[in-house]
């Protein structure tokens, strides 16, 4: 990205030593450091926000060109896409699991007991 060598790196610290002081420098380099993560770290999320927004179009494009051809001799390709837009459309049709699915209830004995007493429902996690 940048052709810096060791030379122009120790040029340059030499100067923001000189121009900053020993006190200063270290909070300096620290400050450019964090600017740098943060630059880092915007260009990232925009890469992955790209990414996500072509993969839509390709799956769009592949749902148009199934239902073009009625959903029959579909290549595999499109396929895979119609089943991954599938997918995606049942899990936002359904995005948390239900309860039953996460605790089940276990009724011990609903039946009376030899006393004529009910037991309380019991709820077991998996």
């Amino acid at each position: 990205m940048f052709d810096i060598g060791f030379w122009e790196l120790l040029v340059i610290s030499v100067i923001g030593l000189v121009v900053l002081g020993p006190e200063r420098l270290p909070v300096a380099i620290r400050t450019v450091s964090d600017w740098i993560k943060g630059v880092k770290s915007f260009s990232r999320n925009v890469q992955n926000e790209i990414s996500q927004e072509l993969r839509i179009q390709e799956l769009h494009a592949d749902l148009k060109k199934a239902e073009q051809s009625k959903f029959e001799d579909i290549s595999p390709e499109v396929a895979k896409s119609l089943k991954s837009l599938k997918e995606a459309a049942e899990s936002v049709q359904h995005p948390y699991p239900s309860q039953s699915e996460n605790t089940r209830v276990a009724d011990t004995t609903s039946d009376e007991n030899s006393s004529g007493e009910t037991t309380d429902k019991k709820e077991v996690d998996r």
